[in-house]
């Protein structure tokens, strides 16, 4: 009998030389941001919460004696003078610019009916300048479009997630241009007296339940009616919440409150004791002394501060002769002295007035708690503040306007801005138009242009070839040349005047350097003879 052993199965290893290198993949650089946040990196779910009681800020705020001056000075001067529209820079004229110019003129002031779109911004600032963030409930039209924005009144009220898997295909558009980019969102919900509705945020182009906060899948049908709307928030610094700017004086604010309360409290129940009355040889009779604690019960405030009382005393000695030879005596002590007369930590509290100030960068000026100013100081005081705090702050919300709130819309020949007061001096701008003049520099059209954006106003310049001729040529004699030796001397008493005069600084640097000019322009045309 036979017997077969079972084949061995094959086997097959690949063995690798020492030198052996595997194939590279690709590397794919990422598409979308990658950093962690704080908030996902510590959250323990989706809703985060504000570091702090919102509510109790605004309850700072409104016992403060400073705080509503410095938000309304931001208010007024960022968002006050209006909402404008112009053409983007190197943009001419056209057809279809006056078509973009209009429409969006015609968007920002349908933007909503019920108050003027800046007010909408202005109660915007007051809230993000309050909390440290505030929201705009963004309402589209079934094609997608921005046509309404309100205001969201109770900022404490809103919360928001992290920023959600996964990330969506978005559009931006550039120019006109559109753009593709990735982005994860957030989720916001506003709960009120035990309702809540949920909100997505700006640019989510999905469809969401108001009711639950769910996203719709695709197919899924939903009533209008039930479609959540978009917040676009505003928040200072980059904290989720933000944060107010002016955190870091909380303490002092909270202390000033502390000392307003104690000092109105002394006209509540501050006591009025301006004397002390001593008794020697004697003690109060039971009538005199119920009098006196009643006094002191009830004198408190403004209810006693004329009244008086008329104390009786007897002997402490048992004696019943007449010839005692001692008597009692009462003794009143002035203690007028050491009464509240005005009142307390006034320099605490105004010191703590000018660290809150400086917080917001704001001058005496801006706040009315000063009048020791005349028009320099005034007019540097404007300046500096126009050009740190409020011109940067417009140009940041016209920024989000622009770029975001109608963005969608595709402008590419227009933008909106935020309107600004005129500061400039006219003093500084007739001395300077005097000296250009006298050099040769200014045109009718010049001119009239100066003019016209001082008073506010928009110009056409002149089509005649005289509107662009220097008028000091236009008046030179027919020959075509004018004085330059009479123009160097006029001006030279001209800079005279303004060297005497510090705040005409700039404009004597000016001069001067007008004056090296028409020398320079003499000795060429010298030269040239």
């Amino acid at each position: 009998m036979s017997t077969k052993k079972n084949p061995r199965p094959m086997q097959a290893r690949i063995i690798k030389g020492k030198n052996y290198t595997p194939p590279l993949q690709p590397i794919k650089k990422a598409d979308t941001t990658t950093q962690v946040t704080e908030q996902e990196a510590f959250n323990a779910g989706d809703w985060i919460e504000p570091p702090y009681e919102l509510a109790g800020l605004h309850d700072l705020v409104r016992e403060s004696t400073i705080l509503p001056q410095c938000i309304r000075a931001y208010k007024d001067n960022i968002a006050g003078f209006g909402i404008g529209v112009r053409y983007a820079e190197d943009v001419k004229e056209s057809d279809e610019a006056n078509v973009e110019y209009n429409r969006m003129a015609q968007i920002i002031e349908l933007l909503n009916t019920e108050q003027d779109t800046k007010e909408v911004f202005e109660d915007l600032i007051e809230a993000r300048e309050t909390y440290g963030i505030a929201y705009l409930e963004v309402i589209r039209s079934l094609d997608g479009q921005v046509q309404q924005i309100e205001f969201l009144h109770d900022t404490p009220s809103i919360r928001m997630t992290v920023p959600l898997e996964p990330r969506i295909d978005t559009v931006y558009y550039s120019h006109g241009e559109p753009v593709q980019r990735k982005k994860k969102f957030r989720k916001f919900r506003q709960q009120v007296g035990g309702k809540t509705v949920y909100f997505k945020e700006f640019g989510d182009p999905r469809r969401m339940d108001w009711r639950d906060g769910r996203y719709l899948e695709d197919g899924e049908a939903l009533d209008l009616s039930y479609e959540a709307n978009e917040i676009l928030d505003f928040s200072i610094g980059i904290q989720p919440y933000g944060e107010v700017r002016w955190i870091g004086q909380v303490l002092g604010v909270d202390g000033s409150r502390r000392a307003e309360r104690l000092n109105n409290n002394y006209f509540i129940n501050g006591r009025h004791t301006p004397l002390m009355i001593m008794i020697q040889g004697g003690t109060l009779t039971d009538e005199s002394y119920d009098k006196l604690t009643k006094y002191m019960d009830d004198i408190k405030g403004e209810a006693g501060q004329h009244a008086f009382i008329v104390l009786e005393t007897e002997s402490t000695d048992s004696k019943t002769d007449f010839d005692e030879t001692e008597k009692p005596k009462i003794e009143v002590k002035d203690l007028a002295s050491i009464l509240q007369k005005d009142e307390l930590f006034q320099s605490y509290m105004d010191n703590n007035r000018k660290k809150v100030q400086s917080s917001f960068l704001l001058p005496d000026l801006y706040t009315g708690y000063t009048t020791d100013f005349n028009r320099a100081t005034a007019q540097t005081a404007q300046e500096v503040t126009e050009k740190q705090v409020f011109q940067p702050e417009r140009k940041s919300l016209a920024w989000a306007i622009n770029n975001r709130l109608l963005n969608a819309y595709g402008f590419k020949y227009v933008e909106a801005y935020f309107l600004e007061p005129n500061i400039s001096n006219p003093d500084d701008i007739t001395k300077l138009l005097t000296a250009a003049t006298a050099a040769g520099g200014v045109t009718p059209n010049k001119a009239k242009e100066i003019l016209y954006k001082y008073l506010g106003e928009d110009s056409d310049d002149y089509d005649e070839e005289w509107g662009n001729v220097p008028l000091s040529i236009t008046n030179s004699p027919s020959s075509g040349g004018f004085d330059l030796g009479a123009l160097t001397m006029a001006l030279d008493g001209k800079i005279q005047k303004a060297a005497s005069r510090p705040e005409d600084a700039q404009v004597y640097a000016v001069m001067k350097e007008v004056r090296k000019l028409l020398v320079d322009l003499k000795q060429q045309q010298e030269g040239e003879q």
